[in-house]
């Protein structure tokens, strides 16, 4: 009977774990190559826990930071950090969203949903520009069949 009682507390959590992380990683890689770009990658899981931080050679260190923050905000917000960031542009009442620390209101950050569940998300920087850092996370979640959108 305790057991089921304590059942009630704890909740099942749908995550990516570090071979899911690779993947998206390895996928980012390859569509960033289609536009001729390298790019540092972040992938963070549900919990919004960093799984992997991956710096392309040749990739200005502060992209391994902006891939990481545009990861969180996307997960944090359940949005594309592209669209968060032309939302903010467009809404007065949004745009103090980019004085939190961790939020980044920049292209290349997506929320990776699975069966209708945030698993964790994606970020990506150095491509080039926020559309392409956008385009590039985008392809690599779907390439491995995963959705940008609930």
């Amino acid at each position: 009977m305790t057991c089921m009682v304590s059942a009630q507390y704890v909740q099942k959590e749908n995550s990516l774990n570090q071979a899911g992380a690779l993947k998206l990683a390895e996928q980012a890689g390859l569509e960033a190559q289609k536009l001729d770009k390298k790019v540092s990658v972040a992938v963070l899981n549900s919990s919004g826990v960093t799984l992997l931080l991956l710096k392309a050679d040749n990739v200005g260190p502060h992209n391994t930071e902006a891939s990481r923050r545009k990861a969180f905000t996307s997960l944090s917000t359940k949005t594309a950090s592209y669209d968060l960031m032309k939302n903010a542009a467009g809404n007065e009442s949004a745009r103090n969203l980019n004085t939190l620390p961790e939020l980044l209101l920049l292209g290349g950050g997506t929320p990776i949903w699975k069966d209708g569940e945030l698993v964790g998300s994606l970020g990506v920087s150095g491509g080039g520009s926020g559309e392409n850092d956008h385009n590039i996370a985008l392809k690599a979640v779907q390439q491995l069949g995963f959705k940008t959108s609930k």
